[in-house]
C-alpha cells in the first residue's frame, strides 16, 4: 500500500512554482478581457462562447483568491503582530495601485484624449469624470470613478457598456477585505485554535453552495450577499484558509492533482464550476505549485504578476482606442500587450514595489524607542546614502498621490 503524504509535508514555501502560476493567471485575465476590450474572440470574454458559468479571467481570479487565502492565512499565523501583518499587506497592495492610478490618469488617458481630440487641451478641465478626481476617487481600492474625461468612447469595451479604464481592479477591494477578515480572525485567536477558523471558513463555503444552488435569498438576510460576486470571490479565499489551517491533513497525491484539474476543466466547460469546479481547480493549483519545483526561480528577480494584473486592462484599452486590433489583427495586438505590460510591470516592481517591500520589516529608531524594541533597517540594499536613493521614486509617488487626493477632494 502506497503511503499518501500530506500537503504540509511536501509544500515548501520557498521552492514552489506559485510565482509562475500567478504570472500565468494574470495573463489568463488579460487574454479573457481582450474579447470585450478589443472585439476579438467574438467580442466577449473567453468562456462566454460556450456559456461557461465564469470566464477564463474568472477562473484565474478564483486561483488568485485561493492562493491568497492559503498564503495570507499562513502569514497571519506566523506574523509577529497584527500591526506587522497589516503593514505587510499595505506595502504589497497600495504602492503599485497608486502608481497605476497616476499613470492611467496622467499618461495613458491623455494619450487617448489626444488621439480622439488631436490636442491635449481641455483634458484637465473636462468637467465629467475628471482626471483630477480619478486618483482621489479610487485610491482606497473602493472604485468610485471608472472612466476619465470620456476617453475611449470609440472602443468596443465602451460600446458594450464597459466605460472603465481598469475593469480588472474591482477585485482588489474584495481581496483586501479578505485580508482584514484574516486579521480579525487572527486577533481573536481563531487561526491558532484552528477549529474556530475552520467553522468560519466552512460557513462561507456553505453560503457559497446555497448561492450556487439558488437556495434562499441570501441578499435579503445580509445586504452584502445581494452581490453574487462577493461569495464567488470569498469562497475560494476561504477554501485557501481552510487548506492552510489543515495543511497537515490535506492529502498530496499526483493522481488526485491531475484528476482535480480534469474535473475543473470539465466543470468549466459543462457546468458546476461554483459547486465543484473551483475547489478542484484550487487543489490542482497547489498540487502543481508544490510538485513542479523546477519553476521556483521564476520570480526570483522580480514578481511581475501584480503589475501585469492591474496594468493589463489600461494598456489594452489604450491600444484599442488607437485601433491596433483592427489594423494589425488580434495576434499582433496581444503580442504588443504582452510586451508592454511586462515592461510596465518590471519598472513598477523595481522602482516602486520592491522598495516598498524592503520596508516590510523596517523599524525606524524613533518608533523602536517608543516600543522599546530594537530598530530594524530596510532590507535589500544597505543603509548608505546611495542605498537609500532607491526609495526616491516611492517617496515621490506617495507625495504625488497625496497631492492628487487633496486636489480631488477639494475639487
Amino acid at each position: 500500500m502506497i503511503a499518501v503524504r500530506s500537503l504540509g509535508e511536501v509544500f515548501d514555501p520557498r521552492h514552489n512554482s506559485i510565482g509562475f502560476l500567478r504570472w500565468a493567471m494574470a495573463f489568463m485575465v488579460i487574454f479573457s478581457h481582450a474579447g470585450p476590450i478589443a472585439g476579438i474572440f467574438g467580442g466577449v470574454d473567453i468562456g462566454a462562447q460556450w456559456g461557461a458559468e465564469t470566464s477564463l479571467g474568472g477562473v484565474a481570479v478564483t486561483g488568485f483568491f485561493f492562493l491568497s487565502g492559503m498564503l495570507i492565512t499562513r502569514s497571519m499565523v506566523r506574523s509577529r503582530s497584527p500591526f506587522r501583518y497589516l503593514w505587510h499587506r499595505v506595502a504589497r497592495i497600495y504602492p503599485a495601485w497608486f502608481l497605476i492610478l497616476v499613470v492611467t490618469a496622467f499618461l495613458l488617458a491623455p494619450l487617448a484624449w489626444h488621439h480622439s481630440q488631436g490636442t491635449f487641451q481641455g483634458y484637465l478641465s473636462f468637467p465629467d469624470n475628471s482626471p483630477l478626481t480619478y486618483v482621489a476617487n479610487n485610491f482606497t481600492l473602493v472604485l468610485k470613478q471608472w472612466g476619465i474625461a470620456g476617453t475611449g468612447a470609440s472602443t468596443h469595451a465602451v460600446q458594450l457598456g464597459y466605460d472603465t479604464w481598469n475593469g480588472s481592479a474591482w477585485t482588489l477591494m474584495y481581496e483586501f477585505a479578505c485580508y482584514l477578515g484574516i486579521l480579525a480572525l487572527g486577533v481573536i485567536g481563531a487561526l491558532r485554535a484552528r477549529i474556530v477558523g475552520a467553522v468560519v471558513a466552512g460557513g462561507l463555503l456553505l453560503l457559497s453552495t446555497f448561492q450556487a444552488l439558488h437556495i434562499g435569498d441570501l441578499g435579503s438576510v445580509v445586504q452584502t450577499f445581494s452581490n453574487p460576486q462577493v461569495l464567488q470571490l470569498v469562497a475560494p479565499f476561504a477554501f485557501g484558509t481552510l487548506v492552510q489551517l489543515y495543511i497537515d491533513k490535506v492529502p498530496f497525491d499526483d493522481r488526485l492533482g491531475i484528476a482535480m484539474l480534469l474535473i475543473a476543466a470539465l466543470c468549466w466547460w459543462r457546468g458546476g464550476w461554483f459547486l465543484f469546479g473551483q475547489y478542484a481547480f484550487a487543489y490542482g493549483l497547489i498540487w502543481f505549485g508544490t510538485r513542479v519545483t523546477a519553476l521556483w526561480r521564476w520570480d526570483r528577480h522580480a514578481d511581475l504578476s501584480y503589475g501585469i494584473y492591474i496594468a493589463g486592462w489600461p494598456v489594452m484599452f489604450l491600444l484599442a482606442e488607437y485601433g491596433l486590433p483592427e489594423r494589425a489583427g488580434g495576434f499582433v495586438y496581444l503580442l504588443v500587450v504582452i510586451v508592454l505590460v511586462h515592461i510596465y510591470a518590471y519598472l513598477s516592481y523595481m522602482l516602486i514595489e520592491k522598495p516598498a517591500l524592503d520596508l516590510k520589516n523596517w523599524m525606524p529608531r524613533w518608533l523602536a524607542r517608543i516600543l522599546r524594541v530594537d530598530p530594524v533597517v530596510p532590507s535589500g540594499g544597505g543603509t548608505g546614502i546611495l542605498a537609500r536613493t532607491r526609495f526616491i521614486p516611492l517617496v515621490l509617488l506617495l507625495i504625488v498621490t497625496a497631492v492628487l487626493v487633496v486636489v480631488g477632494v477639494v475639487r
